[in-house]
């Protein structure tokens, strides 16, 4: 997987989110009309919510529900680094959707969401990383 494009309601918004709240790096400008983030082995993009559903047809240009079936989540390395990503995300104006608690397979996690309601899992206790920072799935 190498990119995950959210479509998004309003660009700059979340560009402020992404980069100033949660600090990801961008060299992108809402005036792109796309913004592309250089995360750890995967690229996130946002790009205009109707655009995109334009992009693979018209038939997919409806309101988005509210839970889509999917999330994205972000591992950490320590259970202390859960409630301070889900603190900072919270100060850039994303809403705590479940709190971080103690979970069934062990780790530590909460859930948060982004301007458009993107649901993000904050977790901690699933996985081992290796040296480059990516995770240690077995």
């Amino acid at each position: 997987m190498s990119i995950i494009c959210l479509g998004v309601r309003d660009l700059e918004r979340s560009l402020r989110f992404y980069r100033d709240g949660l600090g990801l790096p961008t060299t992108r400008k809402a005036e792109d009309g796309v913004v592309f983030f250089q995360t750890q082995g995967t690229c996130l993009e946002l790009y205009p919510y109707e655009e995109l559903a334009k992009d693979v047809s018209e038939d997919f240009n409806v309101p988005r529900s509210k839970f889509s079936g999917i999330t994205i989540a972000h591992n950490v390395r320590t259970r202390d680094e859960v409630d301070q990503v889900l603190a900072a995300a919270e100060a850039a104006g994303a809403k705590i959707a479940k709190p971080a608690a103690d979970t069934f397979w062990g780790g530590y996690s909460g859930y948060f969401s982004d301007p458009d309601g993107y649901l993000w899992e904050v977790a901690w206790g699933a996985f081992d990383f290796n040296a480059d920072g990516s995770l240690k799935i077995t």
